[in-house]
């Protein structure tokens, strides 16, 4: 049997981190990644999860009060809710256990690298483009360009190749761009 699981988080790295975890298991699989407790409880109702992993402190909707939308029927199936600091734990240390070399990171640019490390703290590209001074479309050929030159298909893979290399280390500090 495949366990489905949401994910619902307002931190797209911690979203990434958890999704990597997910996704080393056999018989769990992402269902959906939410940012808050309102699209949490709206997609509960879409994609009919076996578990939704929730933060506690999310805009909009905190953790507790979609948790009492989505039930107590949930915790009658075993359930849980775990703490924040728990998960962030976890993926810490996940992180810190397989570092890897990245030689394709030569292959940036420098704006590409900017690009890059915007991208994996969570920007928008209207964000990205709004710090670098730039038009959005040029925030969107930059984002295309990293994912060529570094294999990947989109952030959230973007995100664990950072963990996975140190372009992000644990607690979300990036580095390994120098």
């Amino acid at each position: 049997m495949t366990i489905w699981v949401l994910i619902a988080d307002d931190q797209a790295l911690v979203r990434a981190g958890i999704r990597m975890l997910v996704e080393t298991q056999p018989d769990l699989e992402v269902v959906g990644e939410v940012e808050d407790g309102i699209a949490a409880v709206s997609e509960v109702t879409r994609s009919r999860p076996h578990v939704v992993l929730m933060d506690i402190r999310m805009p909009r909707m905190d953790g507790f009060a979609a948790a009492r939308r989505i039930g107590i029927r949930a915790a009658a199936y075993g359930h849980a809710l775990v703490a924040p600091a728990l998960t962030r734990r976890l993926i810490e240390r996940f992180a810190r256990s397989r570092p890897r070399a990245a030689p394709e990171l030569g292959r940036l640019t420098e704006r590409e690298r900017e690009v890059l490390t915007l991208l994996v703290r969570g920007l928008s590209n209207a964000e990205i483009a709004n710090r670098l001074v730039v038009g959005e479309s040029t925030v969107k050929t930059h984002v295309a360009r990293v994912f060529t030159k570094l294999g990947l298909r989109d952030r959230a893979q973007t995100v664990i190749y950072s963990y996975e290399t140190g372009v992000v280390t644990a607690g979300g500090n990036v580095g390994g761009l120098a």
